[in-house]
């Protein structure tokens, strides 16, 4: 008889500072959170934090949506919920592609069925409006989809013309802002978005696993017509399907169903499906955190506006340092994220051995990036809780004993001295 396998000890991991594209090492003051004890789905504590998560996000995507909310699983099911739940199979649907997330967006929505339109352009730049524009009267789409910040490039497509650009055609206006929001300019009704979705793990300083979204009236209109509530669970003397238009195509997921998922986060509290307590509680203390950040006095920044200023300090801090250390900067930098820096691979190191490197003798994680940038590109992440300068002056120290070792010539504290100098001219210690 085999013997047992033994159980193993508790979770244990090693320290990490996590300076790729993202997870991010998360807030102490999150994992505190998601410690609280779970309690029922209708407790009235629960209802109530939900509701404060609701008004939390609203000022977090700069909205007054009504429909703003969590979607229980990482970024990416925020991303499917709403293209699900807007698209119908036959829709067209114009998806500009500048990196590896704008490919995602068009396999998830020819997954929802819809005729799928792609713009693409070289990995390292983004769309003038004007390319988006003629390609919106060309095919006439019902949602423009865009990924706001691609971490795989680590530039950022303006969207600040787009929204009315997307309405003077008829389109919905989506984007993912997963990598963007909370450590970047965004402002969802200023700019026209119909809706936009996010996650925790990178600028929000939390984990993975709850997706922010938002939605216009005019996204829930279009998703109240498709919405069905399942059988079981209709309110007595509901029409047979409970909700949605008999002529419009069904949503294509029930877990996904935005229209049920409003259902369940509005008065009609709706029994869906069980809320993920913890991530609820984690995602809470995300905006909390990030809202509260700066003190306002004196004419200072608060809340977004003071995250976002963080972020670009402490970004335009380590790009500084990697121009210290003589890296080459990947891709239009004027449009580039604040919160994450793409720099080629010096000649002659290995980038996968580097980072394996790193990670061993350091405890310091950077990224890769993919398809065509793969093995040329490293990506270097200063975002949520590790865009501070500690964060930033110990991934520089660390990645220039690695390009010594490398065999790479590098100025004796060229990137510290950099980033320090880049501290000092910004007239700041923080």
């Amino acid at each position: 008889m085999t013997p047992p396998a033994p159980i193993p000890g508790p979770i244990d991991p090693p320290a990490r500072l996590l300076m790729g594209p993202g997870p991010i090492t998360v807030d102490p003051r999150v994992l505190r959170a998601m410690s609280a004890q779970l309690t029922g789905q209708y407790d009235p504590y629960m209802t109530s934090t939900m509701g404060e998560v609701q008004e939390l996000y609203r000022d977090v995507f700069r909205t007054r949506n009504a429909a703003t909310l969590l979607v229980d699983g990482t970024s990416r099911a925020g991303i499917e919920a709403v293209l699900v739940s807007l698209l119908a199979p036959g829709d067209r649907v114009l998806v500009p592609i500048f990196g590896r997330f704008g490919h995602l967006l068009a396999e998830i929505s020819e997954r929802c069925g819809a005729e799928v339109h792609r713009l693409e352009r070289e990995w390292g730049t983004v769309f003038p409006a004007s390319e988006i524009e003629a390609a919106l009267r060309e095919v006439r789409p019902k949602v423009l989809a865009v990924v706001h910040g691609d971490t795989s490039t680590t530039l950022a497509q303006p969207l600040d013309e787009l929204g009315a650009l997307a309405a003077a055609h008829g389109a919905l206006f989506y984007t993912d802002a997963t990598a963007s929001l909370g450590g970047n300019a965004f402002h969802a009704d200023a700019w026209g978005l119909d809706a936009a979705s996010t996650g925790l793990q990178k600028c929000l300083a939390g984990p993975s696993g709850s997706a922010p979204l938002t939605l216009s009236e005019a996204a829930v209109d279009v998703i109240a017509a498709r919405s069905r509530v399942e059988e079981g669970i209709r309110p007595a003397g509901a029409a047979d399907d409970g909700a949605g238009e008999a002529d419009a195509a069904p949503i294509a997921s029930n877990y996904f169903d935005l229209g049920q998922i409003l259902k369940y986060w509005g008065p009609e509290r709706l029994n869906h499906h069980t809320e993920a307590t913890t991530m609820l509680y984690g995602a809470r203390e995300c905006a909390r955190i990030l809202l509260e950040e700066g003190d306002g006095h004196d004419g200072g920044l608060r809340g977004v506006d003071a995250a976002v200023a963080r972020h670009a300090l402490h970004g335009a801090a380590m790009t500084a340092g990697l121009l210290g250390l003589g890296f080459e900067l990947f891709g239009d930098q004027s449009v580039r994220m604040n919160n994450v820096i793409g720099v080629r691979i010096p000649e002659g190191v290995d980038g996968d051995a580097g980072r394996a490197a790193l990670l061993r003798d350091y405890g310091v994680e950077i990224g890769t990036s993919f398809g065509p940038l793969h093995g040329k590109v490293w990506r270097i992440g200063v975002m949520g809780y590790n865009a501070r300068r500690d964060a930033v002056l110990t991934t520089l120290a660390a990645l220039e004993q690695l390009l010594r070792r490398a065999g790479v010539r590098v100025a004796p504290g060229g990137g510290v001295d950099a980033a320090l100098g880049a501290y000092a001219d910004a007239g700041t210690a923080a």
